[in-house]
C-alpha cells in the first residue's frame, strides 16, 4: 500500500487568516492560541515567535488531522497524522516528513511498524497484511524490500536476501512441518498484457535440497521413499506459495 498523503500545510506567516491567542511584547503569536486559515484550515495549540512550535492539532479542510509536535512550522517530534482515507501514522517526525521510528496503519487494515526516512520505509521493520496475516520481517531501503528479510504465513516461511521489493538469490523455506527447501530465487522481467506496456518481475523458483529438522527425523525415510514430502512435491508447494507472496509484495508497493 502507499503510504503518501497530502500534509502540505498553509503558510501563517503569508496567509495571515484570524487568530485568538496569545502574543508576545513584539506582537508576535507566542503561546497559546487558535488560527483559522483563509483556505479553512484550522490550528489549535502553541506559538513561539510567530511560528507553531510545541504542541498542537491541526484540522485540514479535507478532513485530515495532525495531532503532535511542532517545530519552526514543520511537524517535529511526535505526532498521530489521520488522512482523508482512514489511514494513520503514529510516530517520529523530523522537519514535515515521517522520520524515525513508526507505525503506519493503512486503509485496508494493513501495518508498518518500524523505521522510516523522509517519508518512506527505510531500516528495519515489519510488514504485516491484515487479511492473511502474512507478515515481511526485514530490512527496507527506500520504501522497498531490501538485503536480508523473511516472509512469514500461516505454516510456513521463506528466509532470504530480497531486492526491488521481491526475493533473489539463495534462501529457503522452512515448514512447521519441520522440513527445509533450500533453493534459489531468479527474478525475470516481463510485459503485463495491457494497451501500453508495463514491466513487471516475474520470480523463478529453483529447488535444490530437502532437509529436516531433528523432530521430522522419523519421517525421513517416508521422504527417501517417495511416500512423503519429496522435492518434485516441495516444488509444487512453493510454486503456489510463490505467486501468493508476489501477490503480497505487490500490495506493499
Amino acid at each position: 500500500m502507499s503510504d503518501s498523503g497530502s500534509e502540505n500545510l498553509e503558510d501563517e506567516r503569508t496567509y495571515i487568516g484570524e487568530y485568538e491567542g496569545e502574543r508576545n511584547e513584539a506582537g508576535e503569536r507566542h503561546g497559546s492560541g487558535r488560527a483559522v486559515l483563509p483556505n479553512g484550515d484550522i490550528y489549535e495549540g502553541l506559538y513561539k515567535h510567530g511560528e507553531r512550535s510545541g504542541r498542537g492539532t491541526y484540522k485540514f479542510r479535507s478532513r485530515a488531522r495532525y495531532i503532535g509536535e511542532y517545530y519552526m512550522n514543520l511537524k517535529h517530534g511526535q505526532g498521530i497524522f489521520y488522512y482523508p482515507d482512514g489511514s494513520k501514522y503514529e510516530g517520529s517526525w523530523v522537519d514535515d516528513q515521517r522520520q524515525g521510528h513508526g507505525i503506519y496503519t493503512y486503509s485496508n487494515g494493513d501495518t508498518y511498524d518500524g523505521e522510516w526516512l523522509q517519508h518512506q520505509r527505510h531500516g528495519q521493520g515489519v510488514y504485516t497484511y491484515h487479511d492473511t496475516g502474512s507478515k515481511y520481517v526485514g530490512t527496507w531501503v527506500k520504501g522497498k524490500m531490501e538485503s536480508a528479510g523473511e516472509l512469514i504465513h500461516l505454516n510456513h516461511r521463506y528466509q532470504g536476501n530480497f531486492f526491488n521489493n521481491y526475493p533473489l538469490g539463495p534462501g529457503k523455506y522452512v515448514f512447521d512441518s519441520g522440513y527445509e527447501q533450500h533453493g534459489e530465487y531468479l527474478q525475470e522481467k516481463g510485459n503485463a498484457e495491457e494497451e501500453e506496456p508495463v514491466t513487471t518481475t516475474i520470480l523463478k523458483w529453483k529447488p535444490k535440497a530437502v532437509t529436516c529438522l531433528s523432530f521430522c527425523t522419523s519421517a525421513k525415510d517416508d521422504v527417501s521413499s517417495g511416500q512423503g514430502l519429496s522435492e518434485e512435491g516441495t516444488e509444487q508447494t512453493t510454486y503456489e506459495e510463490q505467486k501468493e507472496e508476489q501477490s503480497l509484495i505487490q500490495e506493499t508497493e
